[in-house]
């Protein structure tokens, strides 16, 4: 008995997720990084950085802010 005839399969069929297509991804990471540099991270960084760690700060959008505020504080200092 084939496995795509099986009563269960045809039953949840509509409970299974679709994939994740390539382009999605490409655009939703593309929106993340325009997130990023809009709350102050410089362009040439954000190209810079790995997907993951784009999400990461996109995900703590006010501690990039104090982390970028810090970083002037100390560089004003100097």
């Amino acid at each position: 008995m084939s496995l795509q005839n099986h009563d269960a399969v045809k039953r949840d069929k509509h409970v299974r997720r679709p994939k994740k297509s390539v382009a999605e991804r490409a655009r939703r990471q593309k929106v993340q990084k325009k997130r990023l540099v809009a709350l102050g991270v410089p362009q040439e960084v954000a190209d810079k950085m790995n997907p993951r760690d784009v999400r990461m700060k996109v995900v703590r959008p006010k501690k990039v802010v104090r982390e970028l505020a810090r970083a002037a504080a100390k560089v004003a200092a100097q």
